[in-house]
Protein backbone atom coordinates (compact mmCIF):
# COMPACT_ATOMS: atom_id res chain seq x y z
CA UNK A 1 0.00 0.00 0.00
CA UNK A 2 1.52 3.31 -1.03
CA UNK A 3 1.60 6.41 1.17
CA UNK A 4 -1.04 8.02 -1.08
CA UNK A 5 -3.46 5.16 -0.32
CA UNK A 6 -3.14 5.87 3.41
CA UNK A 7 -4.05 9.53 3.01
CA UNK A 8 -7.69 10.45 2.86
CA UNK A 9 -8.66 12.69 0.02
CA UNK A 10 -10.83 15.26 1.77
CA UNK A 11 -11.68 18.72 0.60
CA UNK A 12 -10.63 20.62 3.65
CA UNK A 13 -9.41 24.11 3.94
CA UNK A 14 -5.79 24.68 4.77
CA UNK A 15 -7.10 26.90 7.57
CA UNK A 16 -8.94 23.92 9.13
CA UNK A 17 -5.78 21.82 9.01
CA UNK A 18 -3.49 24.56 10.29
CA UNK A 19 -5.97 25.48 13.01
CA UNK A 20 -6.62 21.89 14.10
CA UNK A 21 -3.29 20.12 13.92
CA UNK A 22 -2.01 21.74 17.10
CA UNK A 23 -4.55 19.75 19.15
CA UNK A 24 -5.78 16.99 16.80
CA UNK A 25 -2.95 14.74 17.95
CA UNK A 26 -4.62 14.51 21.36
CA UNK A 27 -7.31 12.39 19.69
CA UNK A 28 -5.05 9.36 19.95
CA UNK A 29 -4.56 9.62 23.72
CA UNK A 30 -7.70 8.03 25.15
CA UNK A 31 -10.20 10.47 26.67
CA UNK A 32 -8.06 13.41 25.63
CA UNK A 33 -9.86 13.03 22.29
CA UNK A 34 -12.56 15.16 23.89
CA UNK A 35 -10.25 18.20 23.94
CA UNK A 36 -10.14 18.70 20.15
CA UNK A 37 -13.87 18.00 19.92
CA UNK A 38 -14.77 20.51 22.60
CA UNK A 39 -12.15 23.14 21.72
CA UNK A 40 -12.84 23.12 17.97
CA UNK A 41 -16.25 21.48 17.41
CA UNK A 42 -16.59 22.68 13.81
CA UNK A 43 -13.07 21.74 12.70
CA UNK A 44 -13.28 18.81 10.24
CA UNK A 45 -9.60 17.93 10.73
CA UNK A 46 -10.07 17.54 14.49
CA UNK A 47 -13.26 15.54 14.00
CA UNK A 48 -11.55 13.17 11.55
CA UNK A 49 -8.75 12.34 13.99
CA UNK A 50 -11.08 12.24 17.02
CA UNK A 51 -13.29 9.62 15.36
CA UNK A 52 -10.30 7.40 14.62
CA UNK A 53 -9.02 7.93 18.16
CA UNK A 54 -12.43 6.92 19.51
CA UNK A 55 -12.37 3.66 17.55
CA UNK A 56 -8.86 2.91 18.81
CA UNK A 57 -9.93 3.64 22.40
CA UNK A 58 -12.93 1.31 22.06
CA UNK A 59 -10.68 -1.41 20.61
CA UNK A 60 -8.29 -0.93 23.53
CA UNK A 61 -11.17 -1.38 25.99
CA UNK A 62 -12.34 -4.49 24.13
CA UNK A 63 -8.84 -5.95 24.31
CA UNK A 64 -8.71 -5.21 28.04
CA UNK A 65 -11.91 -7.18 28.54
CA UNK A 66 -10.54 -10.05 26.44
CA UNK A 67 -7.12 -9.99 28.13
CA UNK A 68 -7.75 -12.86 30.56
CA UNK A 69 -9.28 -14.97 27.79
CA UNK A 70 -6.90 -14.31 24.94
CA UNK A 71 -3.73 -13.13 26.66
CA UNK A 72 -1.34 -13.44 23.71
CA UNK A 73 -3.69 -11.95 21.12
CA UNK A 74 -4.54 -9.06 23.42
CA UNK A 75 -0.86 -8.30 23.92
CA UNK A 76 -0.30 -8.20 20.17
CA UNK A 77 -3.38 -6.02 19.81
CA UNK A 78 -2.04 -3.56 22.40
CA UNK A 79 1.25 -3.24 20.51
CA UNK A 80 -0.60 -2.66 17.23
CA UNK A 81 -2.83 0.02 18.81
CA UNK A 82 0.17 1.78 20.34
CA UNK A 83 1.88 1.84 16.93
CA UNK A 84 -1.30 3.13 15.25
CA UNK A 85 -1.71 5.81 17.94
CA UNK A 86 1.85 7.03 17.38
CA UNK A 87 1.24 7.02 13.62
CA UNK A 88 -1.97 9.02 14.15
CA UNK A 89 -0.19 11.56 16.33
CA UNK A 90 2.55 12.04 13.73
CA UNK A 91 0.07 12.31 10.86
CA UNK A 92 -2.13 14.83 12.68
CA UNK A 93 0.89 16.95 13.65
CA UNK A 94 1.90 16.97 9.98
CA UNK A 95 -1.58 18.14 8.97
CA UNK A 96 -2.48 14.95 7.11
CA UNK A 97 -5.93 13.39 6.91
CA UNK A 98 -4.65 9.88 7.63
CA UNK A 99 -6.64 6.75 6.88
CA UNK A 100 -5.98 4.38 9.79
CA UNK A 101 -5.54 0.74 8.72
CA UNK A 102 -7.36 -2.47 9.65
CA UNK A 103 -10.84 -1.02 9.30
CA UNK A 104 -10.34 1.68 11.92
CA UNK A 105 -10.96 4.44 9.39
CA UNK A 106 -14.10 2.70 8.08
CA UNK A 107 -15.51 2.24 11.60
CA UNK A 108 -14.66 5.83 12.46
CA UNK A 109 -16.76 7.05 9.52
CA UNK A 110 -19.85 5.50 11.10
CA UNK A 111 -19.67 7.84 14.10
CA UNK A 112 -21.68 11.04 13.76
CA UNK A 113 -19.68 13.51 15.82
Amino acid sequence: MSDDDKKVKVKASKKDIDDGKSIAWLSYLWLLLLIPLLAKPENTFCKHHAKQGLVMMLLWIALTILLPILHILSGIGYVILIVFSIMGIVQSLNGIYWKAPLGIYELAQKFKI
